[in-house]
């Protein structure tokens, strides 16, 4: 079974082990935020890479202050370095260390949500992208073999999450969300001046800040308080 339906399967089993599902209003998400991103194994260090997360999802209760939730969200990750040095090979070719990747992807989590006090939500969870867009610079050029259909990085990511949601005002939140790959997405072998070679596997890591806006919140929690639980 591959990791998509394992996905489905984790979220349809959550929402139909509720006895009183029936009774419950499922809570929709509009998310708009900022990654800043880094590829572990890539010799660049730091979430130094800005990228966009936008989305919309749903929340099924199923627990007093339990929710099962599913995300559909473009993300963008990557790496970037600035210019370091400026030395040139015996080819003329001119290396300033120099280094930014782009990857854009269609991203599904699946994750599971506990509320506390109707303030501050935790979660965790496991999510699923598809590689939609690459672009990739070394030295301030683009590396044109670089593409999606190129192969060089994997185009599906599987990642664990870990969720912080944050009341601001009404249906406003804030949230924080950490996210590493757990399948590489790369092998890629490295060398120095002195011609040294390395391997590395690359991982994708990302730090999330989004405003969460809720829909049927209100709903869902008077139906939960006039359910018996």
């Amino acid at each position: 079974m591959n990791m998509r339906k394992t996905i489905l399967l984790i979220f349809l089993i959550t929402v139909g082990i509720s006895s009183n599902l029936h009774s419950q209003i499922i809570k929709g998400e509009a998310m708009l935020g900022l990654n800043m991103t880094q590829v572990e194994g890539d010799e660049v260090h730091g979430f130094r890479k800005p990228g966009v997360n936008i989305g919309v999802g749903a929340l099924v209760p199923f627990k007093n202050n339990w929710d099962v939730s599913m995300e559909v969200n473009f993300s963008q990750k990557g790496s970037r370095q600035k210019k370091q040095y400026t030395d040139s090979l015996s080819s003329g070719e001119v290396i300033t260390g120099e280094y930014k990747l782009r990857l854009n992807y269609v991203e599904v989590p699946v994750m599971i949500h506990y509320t506390d006090k109707d303030f501050i939500t935790i979660g965790a969870g496991f999510s699923w992208g598809r590689l939609v867009g690459v672009e990739e610079w070394e030295h301030g050029k683009r590396v044109e073999t670089t593409t999606l259909s190129s192969g060089t990085y994997d185009k599906n990511d599987f990642c664990y999450l870990i969720d912080l949601r944050i009341r601001i005002k009404g249906p406003l939140k804030f949230g924080f969300r950490y996210q590493n790959s757990m399948v590489k997405i790369r092998t890629r072998e490295f060398s120095d001046l002195t011609g040294s070679t390395w391997t590395r596997d690359q991982f994708n890591k990302v730090l999330t800040f989004r405003l969460i806006y809720m829909f049927n919140e209100e709903q869902s929690r008077r139906n939960r308080n006039a359910t018996p639980q």
